[in-house]
Order: C-alpha cells, then structure tokens, then sequence
C-alpha cells in the first residue's frame, strides 16, 4: 500500500510540475564568457552586487578579473566569502545581513555547488524576511521571487546553476536538506572552462561523478522525459569521454568546457525529474560528517545501481550501449554490470575509494530515518526501498 501512495504522489507531482514549468537560464558559455556578465548585469540596471564565494576563491585571485571588469561598469560589489562546504544556516545569514548592509541589488554566486547553494537560499532568505530556512524546506515553498542570480560555477559536478534547488545544512541537528522552488534558478550561468583550470585532480574527479550521478538518476528515474532523456545521455557521453582526461590534464581547455556542459546538462535534466536513494542517502552524510557530496556520491552510486537490481537493467544497458561498453548480443543485463562495471573503474583510476571511512554505527539509525524522508514518497526512483534495505546499504558502504 505504502508503495502505491508513493507512485501516485510521484505521478501527481509529475504532471503539477510539468504545468508549473521550470525556467531555463541564459547561457554565457566558452574561453572568457565571464567577460560579457559585468555588461548583461548592467543592462539590468543593477548598481552593487554582493557576491557569495568562499576563501579558497578569494585567496588564490579567481576573481580578480571578473571585479575589475564590475568596476569599469560602474558596479559596485561586496564579497561574501566564508561559505563552507555545505553550507550552514549560519552561513546564508551572515550573508542576508552583508546583502542589506550594502544596499544590494542583486547576486553573483562564484564558486562550486557550495557558494551557488548559498547564494540561492540567501535570496529565498531576502524574498521572505520574516521566514525560517527550515520552513522552506521541502518543495516550492520560497514562492516569491529573488533578486537577480548570476551563477558562475568554478566546478563541473552541481549542477546548480541551472537547478531549482539549494542544500542547506544545520550543523546544530547535523540534517541536510533541500530547498526547492523553481525562483530559484539563476537567471545567468557562466560556463566559463578558464575559471575550472585550478581544480585540483580530486575535486574534478568527484564532482564530476557527482554529475554523473545527477545524469543517471535522472536517466534511471520514471518520471522522465525524451527531454531530461537526450540531456542525460549527452551528459553521461561527455563525461565518460573527458573527466578522466580533465582529472590528468586540468589545463585541457576542451574537457574543462565538456565537463561544464556535461554538468550542466545533468543539471537541467535532475531539477526536472529527480533524483534518488543514492543521494539521498549522500546528504546524510554530508549532514552528519560533512562527508563532500560528490565523493559520497561517487562511492555510492555502484552499490545503489547493483541494488536496484532487474529494474534498472534496461536503462542502464542503454547508456552502457551509448558509451560503447558492450556487444549488441549482450543481454540488458550483462550490458548493466558492465556500465556499472566502468563507473567503478572510473572511480578506481582517479583514486576514489570504494568505501568511506567515519560513519559511526550508532548514527545509522537516524541517517536511515532522514534518508527515506527526503526520497520517498517524492523521489520517482526505479524500485522504492524500506528500512532494511538502506540497512544493507548503508553496511556496504562503510569502511571496517
């Protein structure tokens, strides 16, 4: 019975949602696109932005062109720098508070899904002064609209600038959850490679597989569409053809910008369809150790594939077809283990561990609880799991 209210819910949210519409950015994209943002801001006639990064952005000058080229605009700018990854509550707030103090008008969020999350709850916070972060929770909750959002993304994993959502993390009850709502979309995304060439080789390892866990899931998912359904497989193509060569050769101009628009894309088809247990079970984590959400993502995404089991064969047979895995005669299930096969490969030659250390035993119980909360009964995943199911994942993925 729980099972069948869980798919009528999936398939009202479904239509409601394709009725709603979700907006799509405007795209800046290729070598030196952040050039052209300054100018579009003020077309908008924006006077000062806050801008909303994090320390490791500030320290190394990542910005420094993009604030020259604010200047000779006439735009006047304040920064915000001390976001974390996943960010806190206490985070959006300090920077709601430098928003107001000076007079902003609008939002550049510069940085990786961290500072772009930040970024979007801080307008849910300015949209709504008199609510509570955790009373956005959940979906389309925020309602009113932002102030303008410039996203410039300096990872290939989020997806965020093109998403309507934004994670936020209570680091008092160690629960991380998201705020979703179509207002949040950035009105501009900023693919710019020459911003991602700085990424260390284990940062462009995991966040890319957290875009690929977006594109799968989305793939895999059953409330997708022959749109998020083109989006997933250009994006699963262009990671298995360039994040290996991104995390050799950062500097490769041409993956850097395939990895872009493969988290991009990736984006654009999970905001519409959703995701599932593999992150929900990643936010747990990030919640209780601030475990980072692609490297969670990546050690979990092949056991929650393997899981799933016979409902996910068909789907994954066909992105195992699409990136050349796999003979025609194989049967879809054969052609499944091998796609899963790869990731695991993939994870293996960029050093990502098959398991995570620190998960406390004595916390599963509750990570379980708030796992299932945030996927079922919304998440349209291939096969809803139970209790005992996330008991069995969550073993598998723990280390010891």
């Amino acid at each position: 019975m729980y099972k069948l209210y869980c798919r009528a819910y999936q398939a009202a949210f479904k239509v409601a949602f394709r009725l709603i519409g979700c907006p799509t950015p405007t795209l800046l994209e290729g070598e030196n696109s952040l050039i052209k943002l300054p100018l579009l801001i003020k077309k908008e006639s924006i006077q000062r932005v806050l801008i909303v990064t994090d320390q490791g952005i500030t320290s190394i000058g990542l910005m420094d062109a993009l604030l020259s080229d604010l200047q000779s605009e006439g735009i006047s700018y304040s920064i915000y720098d001390k976001t974390v990854p996943n960010p806190t509550i206490s985070n959006i707030e300090e920077a709601v508070a430098v928003f107001h103090e000076h007079g902003c008008e609008g939002i550049i969020a510069f940085g990786g899904g961290s500072p772009i999350d930040c970024a979007k709850a801080v307008g849910a916070r300015i949209a709504n002064p008199t609510k509570h972060l955790s009373s956005m929770k959940g979906q389309l909750k925020v309602k009113k609209k932002i102030p303008p959002l410039f996203a410039v993304p300096t990872t290939s994993g989020t997806g965020s600038e093109a998403t309507i959502v934004a994670v936020i993390s209570n680091s008092e009850t160690h629960e991380k959850y998201a705020i979703n709502d179509i207002v949040l979309v950035p009105r501009v995304a900023v693919l710019d490679p020459l911003v991602t060439v700085n990424l260390p080789p284990f940062l462009t390892a995991t966040t890319g597989m957290d875009a690929l866990t977006h594109a799968v899931e989305a793939y895999i998912g059953r409330s997708n569409t022959h749109e998020t359904k083109a989006w997933s497989k250009d994006a699963v193509v262009l990671i298995f053809n360039n994040l290996y060569e991104a995390y050799l050769n950062g500097t490769n101009i041409e993956a850097r910008a395939n990895m872009q628009k493969a988290s991009y894309l990736a984006g654009m088809a999970f905001t519409r369809v959703g995701v599932g247990y593999i992150h929900s079970i990643a936010h747990t984590l990030g919640g209780f150790y601030s475990t980072p959400h692609g490297l969670a993502n990546a050690v979990i995404m092949p056991y929650v594939l393997e899981y799933y089991g016979k409902s996910v064969h068909q789907p994954l047979a066909e992105l195992a077809d699409l990136v050349n895995l796999t003979q025609e005669s194989d049967s879809d299930a054969k052609k499944a283990t091998a796609f899963i096969d790869a990731i695991k490969q993939l994870n293996t030659s960029m050093n990502i561990p098959a398991k995570l250390d620190g998960i406390v035993e004595s916390d599963i119980p509750i990570m379980i609880e708030r796992s299932l909360q945030e996927a079922n009964p919304l998440y349209p995943v291939p096969k809803i799991f139970a209790q005992e199911d996330m008991t069995r994942l969550y073993g598998m993925i723990r280390e010891g």
